[in-house]
């Protein structure tokens, strides 16, 4: 599908809020992938179609994975808001026509993962550091520039740093973010 078709879907399916930080995210995404050598068109459709699932009610999110075979583990069922990936990965594969690496890294934005691709990374951190995004927990500016300089150590701050917030909010981690920091650590001098 067009990307402009993707646009269209998903001004009509996201609060204008959301859909402006997809449009966000798309043109991060974009400006990262040139950094690292992957597929601009693919970044852009990948960016703007990630949260196409993220306004769901949790009566929809369980619908939507039931009627289509999606398996959600137990924290996933206890923060539905983790559950938007692996459905608008879905969807996007559906609608779109994504390929599974696109649809990879849709599903991965939410918590990383280990061993993720370049796709999955560009769009892990394009969303925590698309231009109009504010938070007082983390130090977005600082992690824009690293973005840029080193994606690697750049997921290793972001994960960590978000681990550290859900500590002190007595939040759930779940494992994948764990596991996507080990591999991360364990992986980045080689």
């Amino acid at each position: 599908m067009e990307e402009k078709q993707i646009i269209e879907y998903a001004k009509k399916h996201l609060s204008e809020r959301r859909f402006n930080h997809s449009i966000g995210v798309m043109e991060r995404a974009e400006v990262l992938a040139k950094i690292y050598g992957e597929d601009i068109e693919k970044a852009r459709k990948v960016g703007i179609a990630h949260d196409i699932a993220k306004e769901f009610s949790k009566e929809e999110n369980l619908k939507y994975i039931e009627e289509n075979n999606i398996k959600a583990d137990e924290i996933e069922l206890k923060n539905m808001g983790l559950l938007h990936g692996k459905i608008g990965a879905d969807i996007a594969k559906k609608a779109f026509n994504f390929s599974d690496d696109m649809c990879e890294a849709i599903k991965a934005h939410t918590t990383a993962k280990e061993n993720m691709t370049m796709l999955s990374k560009i769009l892990y951190v394009a969303d925590k550091t698309e231009l109009g995004r504010k938070h007082e927990d983390y130090d977005i500016e600082y992690e824009r520039k690293l973005s840029e300089e080193n994606i690697d150590e750049a997921l290793i701050f972001m994960i960590d740093e978000m681990i550290k917030v859900n500590i002190n909010k007595r939040k759930i981690i779940h494992p994948n973010s764990v596991l996507a920091r080990n591999f991360l650590i364990a992986n980045i001098n080689i």
